[in-house]
C-alpha cells in the first residue's frame, strides 16, 4: 500500500483496492459526488456502483461514527470516512463488492485509510498550488492584455496585488521555448532577470514566453535586426559589448539550448503593443541566426510620422465605431468592439485564444465591425488602414509636433474645404514617403527589374493577392512551398515577420501604397 501510495497516489490504491474487492471502489465527497472511481470487477458494475455508492454515503452524511456498512441487493457497500483537518471535510472511502465478500477486506479497508488519507492531502495541497499559479498565470495575462489596449490605470491596480510593479519604460522579449519547455524558460527568466520582468504565458502562442523588462535592465548589446531601417550590429554579433554585461535576450538563448529570443527597443510602458510588435519580428530574425537572438532596430513608428493631420483622419475613420451604441445590453459595445477588431488585426484567426472567445463570436463581431465602418475587413488595404488608425489612437504623441514641426498636406479640393482627409493624402506628405523608403530600403540592393525573381515584386503580388499563398503561388506561378520559401527569405531581408501574426503585411502595404501614390504624382 505505501508502495502505491508513493509511486501511484490515491487512483493507484484505489485502483488496488477494487481488484482485492474485485467489486467499485472510489472517493466520494459529502454530497455522494465521485472524486475518484475504479472499477476492476468482472460482472460489469461501473456506473450502477457509483450511483450506489452515492446514495450510502448521503444517507449517513452527518452521522459520527466512524465505518459503515450496507447490504443492498447482490452487493455490500462498504464506508470508511478519511481523516482530515477539523476546518476541511475529507472524502469517504467507499467500496462496492459482492457477496460473499472476499476475506479480511473490511480490515483492508481500514488499513488503507490511512496511506490513502495523506496521498489524499499532498494531492488536495497540489491542486491548491495549481489553482493559485493558474490564478495568477491569468492575473498577469489580463495585466499584459490592458496593457496592449493601452488601460494603464487598471493595469498598475492589478500589477500592484502580484508585483512586480510595472516598469516605465520597458523593453518587451518574445521567447520561443522548445515545445513543453516553457515553464521551466519562465523560471530561468525570472532567475536571470532578478524578479523585475513581468514575464507572462502568451495567450496565443502555446510555445512563446512575453517579458516585459526595465529599460535599464540591460547593459550589454545585441544584435540588432535593423527594423527596415538598415541598422546592423552591436558592439559585437555575439551581443556583448567591452565590459559589460550580456544583454539579457543573450543570457535566456545561452541558458537554454533550443529557444530563440526576439527584443524590441525601449519603448513607454504606454507602448507596449508596440513593443511587443517590434519584438515578435526581431524573434522571426532571430530564427534564422546562429545566437539565435535579435533586437529590433530604431525605426519610426507611422503613427507618429502622420502627425496631427493623421491623427483627425484616424479619428474620423474610426468614429462610427467608438461612437457605436449597442441596441441591446448585453451587445459589445465600442470599448469591446474596438478591443476585438486590434487583437484581430494582430493576431488575425488566433484572436479566438487572445480574447477567449469562440469563433462564431469574432466573425459575428468583425461582420459588425465592417457594416458600422463601411470597409471590407477581407482586404489587406482595409486591414492596413485600420491598424494605422488604432496605433495612431493608442499614440498620444501624434497630437504633438516635433522640432521641425509637421508637414502640413496639401489643400484640400476647393469643392470640399471642410472634408476629412483621406489615407491617400495622409501617404502623400514627403514624410510619409521617406519613411515608406526606409522600409523597403533592404530590397535595394536586388534587382529592381519586375519580374517574378524580384523580391519587391513578390511582397506586391503577394499583398495583391491579400496575402494569401495560394493565389499568390498561382500569380507567380511558382508553387506554394515556394512562396514561402521567398518570404522567410524577405523576413530576414526586412527584419519583419511576414508569414505569422503579428505581421509586417500592414506597413508593407501602406509603404508601397505611399511609393505608388510618389510615382504616379512625378509622371504627371
Amino acid at each position: 500500500m505505501y508502495r502505491l501510495a508513493r509511486s501511484g497516489g490515491s487512483r493507484e490504491l484505489l485502483r488496488w483496492v477494487s481488484g482485492r474487492a474485485a467489486g467499485w471502489a472510489g472517493l466520494l465527497d459529502g454530497d455522494g459526488t465521485v472524486l475518484h472511481g475504479v472499477v476492476r470487477s468482472a460482472d460489469g458494475m461501473g456506473a450502477g456502483a457509483a450511483a450506489l455508492a452515492g446514495e450510502c454515503v448521503r444517507e449517513v452524511t452527518g452521522l459520527d461514527a466512524h465505518s459503515f456498512s450496507f447490504d443492498r441487493g447482490a452487493h455490500t457497500v462498504l464506508l470508511f470516512p478519511l481523516d482530515g483537518p477539523p476546518d476541511s471535510t475529507a472524502p469517504t472511502l467507499v467500496a462496492v463488492a459482492p457477496r460473499p465478500l472476499p476475506e479480511g477486506l473490511p480490515t483492508l479497508l481500514a488499513d488503507v485509510t490511512m496511506p490513502l488519507t495523506m496521498c489524499w492531502a499532498a494531492e488536495s495541497v497540489e491542486r491548491r498550488r495549481r489553482r493559485v499559479d493558474l490564478a495568477e498565470s491569468r492575473g498577469r495575462e489580463a495585466v499584459l492584455h490592458l496593457l496592449m489596449t493601452g488601460q494603464l490605470s487598471i493595469a498598475h491596480q492589478v500589477a500592484g496585488a502580484l508585483k512586480p510593479t510595472l516598469p516605465d519604460p520597458v523593453r518587451v522579449y518574445v521567447v520561443e521555448c522548445p515545445v513543453g519547455g516553457r515553464d521551466e524558460v519562465m523560471r530561468i527568466c525570472t532567475r536571470l532577470s532578478g524578479g523585475r520582468s513581468w514575464i507572462v504565458r502568451c495567450p496565443v502562442y502555446s510555445r512563446h514566453v512575453i517579458l516585459v523588462v526595465p529599460a535599464d535592465a540591460d547593459t550589454g548589446t545585441g544584435t540588432s535586426t535593423g527594423g527596415g531601417t538598415g541598422a546592423g550590429t552591436g558592439d559585437g554579433a555575439d551581443g556583448q559589448g567591452a565590459g559589460t554585461e550580456q544583454w539579457l535576450g543573450v543570457r535566456i538563448a545561452d541558458a537554454v539550448a533550443e529557444c530563440v529570443v526576439g527584443a524590441s527597443e525601449d519603448v513607454p510602458l504606454s507602448d507596449t503593443a508596440t513593443g511587443y510588435r517590434q519584438a515578435f519580428h526581431a524573434l522571426a530574425v532571430a530564427r534564422g541566426l546562429p545566437a539565435r537572438h535579435a533586437r529590433f532596430g530604431s525605426a519610426q513608428e507611422p503613427a507618429v510620422v502622420v502627425g496631427e493631420a493623421g491623427a483627425r483622419w484616424a479619428k474620423a475613420l474610426l468614429d462610427p465605431l467608438l461612437t457605436h451604441v449597442p441596441r441591446r445590453s448585453h451587445d459589445p459595445g465600442s470599448q469591446e468592439l474596438a478591443a476585438t477588431l486590434a487583437s484581430w488585426l494582430a493576431f488575425s484567426s488566433h484572436a479566438t485564444q487572445h480574447l477567449k472567445i469562440h469563433r462564431n463570436t469574432l466573425a459575428a463581431r468583425l461582420r459588425l465591425i465592417g457594416e458600422l465602418l463601411g470597409l471590407d475587413l477581407n482586404r489587406v488595404g482595409d486591414q492596413a488602414a485600420l491598424d494605422l488608425a488604432l496605433r495612431i489612437r493608442a499614440t498620444p504623441t501624434t497630437l504633438t509636433t516635433t522640432a521641425a514641426g509637421p508637414e502640413p498636406l496639401k489643400s484640400p479640393a476647393p469643392s470640399a474645404p471642410s472634408a476629412p482627409h483621406r489615407l491617400d493624402d495622409i501617404l502623400r506628405t514627403t514624410a510619409m514617403r521617406e519613411w515608406a523608403d526606409r522600409q523597403l530600403r533592404p530590397l535595394s540592393g536586388s534587382d529592381s527589374s519586375r519580374n517574378a525573381a524580384d523580391p519587391r515584386e513578390t511582397l506586391r503580388t503577394w499583398l495583391e493577392c491579400e496575402a494569401r499563398t495560394a493565389a499568390t503561388a498561382a500569380a507567380l506561378g511558382i508553387s506554394v512551398p515556394g512562396v514561402r520559401k521567398r518570404l522567410t527569405r524577405l523576413e530576414s531581408a526586412l527584419g519583419r515577420s511576414l508569414l505569422q501574426a503579428p505581421s509586417a503585411r500592414y506597413d508593407l502595404w501602406l509603404a508601397f501604397r505611399a511609393l505608388d501614390l510618389a510615382e504616379a504624382e512625378a509622371a504627371r
